[in-house]
């Protein structure tokens, strides 16, 4: 099982940044995905969930800004990122949310400049 993250990267504030998350290993189509980012000194936070069924789900403070989709042809996850705030700089995880082993992406780093 392997997830394969890239894109993030720095940006100033207000601006757009996009995260890919390549899965293998497993089904695609069948798991719900998700996406965590940790700040500095802080604990991992859950940011947005796509499930094997299409329904998305959003942190509050993320909400109407993220967006979180999938191309199951592709197996990945994306997540695409808008009006970012230096609050959004962290590290971003993609996440395997069903099936045996609940794995991790390597984690990109983003971040937002004021």
């Amino acid at each position: 099982v392997q997830l394969v993250q890239s894109g993030g990267g720095m940006v100033q504030t207000g601006g757009s940044l996009n995260l890919s998350c390549v899965v293998s290993g497993f089904t695609f189509v069948n798991t719900d995905m998700g996406w965590f980012r940790q700040a500095p000194g802080k604990q991992h936070e859950w940011v947005a969930t796509m499930s094997r069924y299409g329904r998305r789900d959003y942190l509050d403070s993320v909400k109407g800004r993220f967006i979180v989709s999938r191309d199951n042809a592709k197996n990945t996850l994306y997540l695409q990122m808008s009006s970012l705030k230096p609050e959004d700089t962290a590290v971003y995880y993609c996440r395997r949310l069903s099936g045996s082993t609940l794995t991790w992406g390597q984690g990109t780093r983003v971040t937002v400049s004021s």
